[in-house]
């Protein structure tokens, strides 16, 4: 009996750690998105976290003004990506994400995460 319960634990751990590994820190997905920066804050009552919003516009326009556009809310752990990411609100950027499964508080509101950002000619000019 002892044996088999050992297993059990065993196996039940294993179950359980792989559970939080594919639900908080697998990426689901991965990718860019290109956009006007729109918002980008830090908030939150017990965590202090940062989170951004930006404009992804389906039509091109001659103005600097998004047509049949949506947003992508995303969030930012990195401290070094939040201050770049400050002084480049308003301008049209490109943000390389990972997608996670779930959030956690910590980490912040969003499953996007964002990890590097570029102005969107700057992007363009390094061929990619």
């Amino acid at each position: 009996m002892r044996k088999f319960l050992t297993r059990l634990l065993i196996v039940l751990v294993l179950f359980v750690g792989s559970f939080i590994y594919w639900k908080y820190f697998f990426d689901y997905s991965e990718g860019y998105r290109a956009g006007l920066l729109q918002k980008f804050s830090s908030r939150g009552s017990l965590f202090k976290t940062y989170e951004g919003e930006i404009i992804l516009s389906s039509v091109q326009s001659t103005t600097n003004m998004a047509i049949a556009s949506e947003k992508f809310f995303f969030s930012v752990t990195d401290e070094e990506v939040a201050r770049k990411i400050e002084k480049l609100q308003g301008e049209s950027v490109v943000v390389h994400y990972s997608q996670k499964n779930s959030t956690l508080p910590w980490r912040g509101d969003t499953p996007y995460l964002v990890d590097s950002v570029a102005l969107r000619t700057q992007f363009k000019g390094q061929g990619q």
